[in-house]
């Protein structure tokens, strides 16, 4: 079996408020946004600060919260979009930064929402296999660095952040069995077109889509009702999976953490699934949309505050850039 054993997270320094951000758009309003998005403020990384030294300092705040030996790592997983380098792993780099064993695996991976539930995932498959036992789960984007200066709508939304999780063969919860999903069709509708090898060098081109958003090539383009629309088709479905997988009935579930994609989404999928106010997360208003970070920060958060105590059952979900989705059962 595999377990959380410690949560940390890190926030870069900057803050943006609404009123910093409006002070750009005079055409909108604090309340407008707040209300929209429910994101009062988000934290922007440093210029020179990237997604590995956040995650540098996730895992740094773990081992000295919960009082971890870097040598009992036996394997580092990166979640992040918006690596250090094309090549080598950042994970790599941080196994040295660290002061993890060379004896201990180290490799990125490539998801965005869903990327803590598929990072789980892999870690329990890990123990399972004998492979490794004490797994260094690390999340972390810098999603800011890809926004248009003038693209208010994303700037809203999304916050900079990163999150560090150990997971062992022993911790404080359970992690149950695991529902993932799939669908490439829809990756045009969040995506940095440019940078990589498909499309190398910048274009400077740029389409305004049927809401009126403008599409750059060169920066990440989100089609806001695709994703709405694929949430509300995803989700559901998920959620019966994910009963269905670990033998449970809904109202056995104490409390549901989802992706903080944003508040309108949120209220909407819980009022879909037609689930309690009060055993359901919502928080941006501080953080915003920190990508694959947002499930481990609210796990954090809700431990800390005493909303999520022993004997709680816990259903994880994450959805989005992919297209994909994945979540499972946290037994506490």
């Amino acid at each position: 079996m595999a377990y959380i054993k410690a949560i940390s997270y890190y926030l870069p320094e900057r803050v943006v408020t609404n009123e910093e951000l409006v002070s750009e758009f005079p055409e909108w309003s604090v309340d407008k946004v707040a209300q929209k998005v429910g994101v009062y403020a988000r934290h922007l990384a440093a210029p020179d600060e990237t997604a590995g030294d956040m995650a540098e300092k996730a895992a740094r705040k773990l081992f000295a919260e919960y009082g971890i030996d870097p040598s009992e790592i036996d394997f580092v997983m990166l979640c992040t979009q918006s690596p250090d380098y094309f090549l080598p792993s950042t994970a790599c780099i941080l196994q040295d930064r660290l002061g993890i064993p060379t004896t201990a695996g180290a490799f990125d991976y490539n998801l965005g929402c869903s990327g803590c539930i598929y990072g789980m995932a892999m870690a329990k498959g890990l123990i399972a296999a004998g492979i490794a036992k004490n797994i260094l789960l690390l999340t972390a984007e810098t999603y800011n660095k890809y926004l248009h200066p003038q693209d208010k709508s994303n700037r809203s939304i999304f916050g900079d952040g990163a999150a560090a999780c150990l997971i062992s063969t022993e911790g404080f919860a359970e992690i149950g069995e695991f529902v993932l999903g799939t669908d490439g069709s829809g990756a045009d509708n969040l995506i940095v077109k440019t940078g990589a090898s498909r499309m190398k060098t910048a274009t400077g081109k740029f389409v305004e889509d049927e809401e009126g958003h403008l599409w750059h090539d060169d920066y990440l383009y989100m089609n806001g009702s695709a994703i709405f629309n694929f949430t509300l088709d995803a989700v559901p479905a998920m959620m019966t999976q994910i009963l269905t997988k670990n033998n449970m009935q809904k109202e056995h579930v104490d409390y549901y953490v989802f992706h903080q994609a944003n508040k309108f989404m949120l209220n909407t999928i819980r009022k879909v699934c037609t689930l309690p106010k009060d055993k359901f997360y919502v928080d941006l208003e501080q953080v915003g949309n920190t990508v694959s970070s947002t499930i481990l920060i609210g796990l954090k958060d809700c431990i800390s505050q005493g909303t999520i105590k022993a004997d709680m059952k816990v259903m994880v979900a994450g959805f989005g850039v992919g297209l994909s989705w994945g979540g499972t059962i946290l037994k506490f």
